[in-house]
């Protein structure tokens, strides 16, 4: 599939963007090992969270689907998941690999999971060894650093574990095999990832103890069916953010927009480049908080983006990437070596992508340099079958002389399926 972007002088309306991913990846696995019924509104139906609700309904777990973003789960408890018949297919979904990991290696069963060409590159070693210094059985490609994975559940015992990256997919993979495990699980990690799961454990009654960067929790706690209300995906929203800003005389108002500290680098890197993003109808439901973004064009200067604030806008980076060719001086991004790990290699997908578009970028081993303001034209490019690169690449294409033509855009579907829809209703507007 291919989508088509023209120059847009202004963006105007007010939207929604759909339900927050990992906060949507998150309820099923939650309600899932719960007791009784869970129910989830704002579920994000994408193909990465339903590739999530398939699998538990592989092991056994009854979802009934109220409507397109409303579930009901009836939880089979911690360890009342039953053995699959079939290959569990995580499709793109890094997310639902890595925790269903450590999910399936504290449980009464075998299981063999698999994903597409993307996932099957992507690297498993991060939760396969500390889960064997657990117990867990797991064979794979590559000794266990690749899917297909194959999964002897078995008893596991609490560890003492120090995370290499920040990583909210390690982080949790852990806790939740720490849950099911004997004894304490204790886990450190260099800067503090997204905390969705912390939240999550809290919603549904488990105790896990936080001091800094150290999460300690103890296995054998029941975790009871809660109500979940998603909110926007401040990922999604991110989109739209930049594009307000760039695109001539715009301004777009996002509702219910997930506003968790640990995901608000985005809005503190734009503020550092002069965004001005306003937050209004602040709210807090289901232990996570919210509140609308009014974004208007502005003119942009150049930052810096390095360090503790990496792990707090990872997967931001892309759509940042196009602010900063319209803004004015050098953008330097450092410390971000994970994109190279994730749906794409992002780093080289982008710097190829925007140099045909005409953009000043150099690209480093852990990020990118960019000059701007660039003026940039209409091309054909690639999402790399990347959701997050092909988005981006259209909102470049908002600000590019002609036409611009995202090749491989059906990626787009992997979290965000009304995006052109979306988009085209904000040009109308």
């Amino acid at each position: 599939m291919e989508l088509t972007v023209k120059k847009a002088h202004n963006l105007k309306g007010t939207i929604r963007v759909p339900g927050d991913k990992s906060i949507s990846h998150r309820s099923i696995m939650f309600g899932a090992l719960a007791e009784g019924v869970t129910h989830v509104t704002g579920f994000l139906a994408a193909d990465d969270c339903i590739s999530t609700m398939h699998c538990f309904e592989a092991l056994g777990v009854e979802i009934e689907r109220l409507s397109e973003t409303e579930l009901k789960i009836n939880g089979a408890g911690l360890k009342g998941l039953k053995e699959p018949s079939v290959v569990l297919d995580t499709g793109n979904s890094g997310t639902t690999t890595r925790i269903l990991t450590g999910i399936l290696a504290g449980q009464n069963l075998f299981a063999v999971m698999t994903g597409d060409a993307s996932i099957r590159k992507r690297p498993m070693a991060r939760v396969v060894e500390p889960l064997r210094f657990m117990g867990a059985q797991i064979w794979g490609r590559g000794g266990g650093t690749y899917v297909p994975l194959a999964i002897n559940g078995s008893t596991l015992k609490g560890i003492r574990y120090d995370l290499a990256v920040a990583s909210a997919q390690v982080k949790t993979c852990l806790l939740m095999a720490g849950l099911l495990a004997d004894g304490e699980t204790i886990l450190t990690e260099p800067s503090k990832s997204r905390d969705h799961t912390e939240r999550m454990l809290e919603l549904f009654g488990a105790r896990l103890s936080i001091d800094g960067n150290r999460y300690t929790i103890t296995g054998g706690q029941q975790l009871t069916a809660a109500t979940v209300d998603v909110p926007g995906d401040i990922s999604s929203a991110a989109f739209f953010m930049v594009a307000a800003l760039i695109a001539g005389d715009s301004t777009v108002n996002i509702e219910n927009v997930g506003v968790n500290e640990t995901r608000t680098g985005i809005l503190d890197a734009l503020d550092a480049m002069g965004a001005g993003i306003e937050l209004a109808n602040s709210s807090n439901l289901s232990n996570e908080p919210r509140a609308s973004l009014l974004v208007s064009a502005r003119q942009l200067n150049a930052t810096t983006i390095e360090g503790d604030l990496i792990p707090r806008l990872i997967d931001e980076i892309p759509i940042i990437a196009i602010a900063a060719t319209q803004a004015h001086g050098t953008t330097v991004i450092r410390d971000a070596g994970e994109l190279r790990v994730k749906e794409s290699d992002r780093i080289a997908a982008l710097t190829q992508e925007l140099c045909k578009m005409g953009a000043d970028i150099e690209e480093l081993e852990d990020g990118m340099i960019i000059n701007g303001p660039t003026p940039l034209k209409g091309a054909h490019v690639n999402s790399h079958g990347d959701h997050r690169i092909a988005m981006s690449l259209a909102v470049a294409g908002l600000v590019a002389d002609g036409e611009t033509t995202v090749e491989d855009s059906e990626a787009i579907a992997i979290s965000y399926l009304e995006f052109e829809g979306t988009l085209a209703a904000l040009i109308g507007g």
